[in-house]
């Protein structure tokens, strides 16, 4: 049911009609209403997520870079992909509620019916095409994707990626195929804007609205400090996940509602880069010092930078980003990147072994790795998810069909 008519507030930020694993929004696109700096710190994040994958087969640390490049640098290289996963949820909670206040002004003027219409355009044909192709693989008997562990089934798979809890899904079985792995942060995501335009409609005060999201944001450490006995949930489970997406949102609230003077975003930007960068560089060694409480650093580490690209970007077009072109295009399409890049990854091991599988040459597959992760993330963008979620949009929503494909790179 449609709640309000209030119209979407217009400050002239140039926005990011984007969630961070499951968000390019097709209007935006066409307009080209983007932040630079938003699109590159989501590209850092899809390529460390490929990295993780490429490494957890050919580790860098291996290769003959080894001996040109300090062993660390090369591990962090490779296994920060479940950190680049919260930061992830950051932007989502970050974009998607800053979206819903352009649009309709405030959390409780929120239209349930056009918010969920314009979530399912975006997500669903993917998803689906993604579960289709994974389906069929599966029953083909193709290595790499046949479900095969005591206790899972092809439907009961299709069944958790649909229904949202296949991160529950696994904790209880195991791991899937790389391939529908990837899923997990999808059911996370997509649970809690399940229940957000609810909280607020009910709640509709930010005064009421912020002090739960503040608890959830800080109960990070907290919540996966108390995670033991199950490898697969400590990592997966909602409550860390939602907490990350719960900073994200906060930070739209904070940024709708106040502009600090440009001395407070520079400062902003250098506290979020050297948070960052420590975590991500030196994980381990905060880890030690900091138990779970890493990632609470890493998150607001992640909200400081958005606030900066978000303020810098005021009034006018945000700045260029020289240089850092293709890593914008990757945070463009990080959606269709991060469901497709498994079937990427299990065709270049193919080949590597197929070629002897000599680690010391072990880099030299990340390049064309890295290439056709791009190339498929592209097709599928360009063929698939911005056409079906233009039409699905005009279907659920009632609206006309905005003409043209207005494609960027993602």
């Amino acid at each position: 049911m449609r709640i309000t008519t209030s119209m979407p507030k217009q400050n002239g930020a140039p926005v990011n009609e984007l969630s961070s694993l499951s968000g390019t929004d097709a209007a935006a696109a066409r307009d080209g209403r983007r932040n630079a700096g938003i699109d590159a710190l989501r590209g850092l994040a899809i390529v460390l997520v490929v990295f993780n994958h490429l490494g957890l087969r050919i580790p860098l640390e291996k290769s003959a870079l080894a001996a040109v490049l300090p062993g660390w640098l090369l591990n962090r290289l490779n296994w920060n992909g479940y950190e680049a996963v919260f930061v992830f949820f950051v932007i989502s909670g970050f974009l998607i509620t800053g979206n819903a206040l352009r649009r309709w002004g405030s959390p409780a003027a929120i239209d349930m019916r056009a918010f969920y219409a314009r979530r399912f355009a975006r997500i669903v044909p993917c998803l689906l095409a993604l579960l289709a192709v994974l389906s069929a693989l599966h029953l083909l008997g193709v290595s790499d994707y046949v479900i095969h562990r005591a206790g899972q089934s092809l439907p009961r798979a299709v069944l958790a990626a649909l229904g949202l809890h296949l991160n529950w899904y696994e904790a209880q079985t195991g791991y899937l195929p790389g391939g529908w792995d990837v899923l997990w942060s999808l059911s996370i995501e997509e649970a809690f804007y399940l229940g957000f335009p609810l909280a607020c409609l009910l709640l509709r005060r930010r005064a009421l609205l912020v002090p739960p999201l503040v608890l959830l944001a800080l109960s990070l450490p907290w919540a996966r400090a108390a995670l033991h006995g199950n490898e697969i949930w400590l990592e997966k489970a909602y409550l860390p996940g939602m907490a990350a997406i719960a900073t994200g949102v906060l930070g739209a609230l904070l940024a709708d509602a106040w502009r600090p003077p440009r001395r407070t975003v520079v400062l902003l930007g250098w506290l979020g880069a050297v948070g960052l960068g420590a975590v991500l560089l030196d994980g381990g060694a905060l880890w030690h010092w900091l138990r779970d409480g890493y990632m609470l650093v890493l998150t607001l580490s992640a909200l400081c930078l958005l606030l900066c690209c978000r303020w810098r970007a005021e009034p006018g077009e945000a700045p260029p980003l020289h240089g850092l072109g293709w890593l914008r295009a990757w945070g463009r399409m990080s959606y269709e990147i991060y469901l497709t890049h498994m079937f990427v990854v299990f065709a270049v091991m193919r080949a590597y072994r197929a070629w002897g599988g000599d680690p010391a040459l072990g880099w030299l597959w990340y390049l064309p790795a890295l290439g056709l992760c791009w190339l498929l993330g592209a097709a599928v963008e360009r063929w698939l998810s911005v056409p079906c979620e233009r039409r699905l949009r005009a279907r659920l929503q009632g609206a006309a069909p905005v003409g043209g494909m207005g494609v960027q790179p993602g």
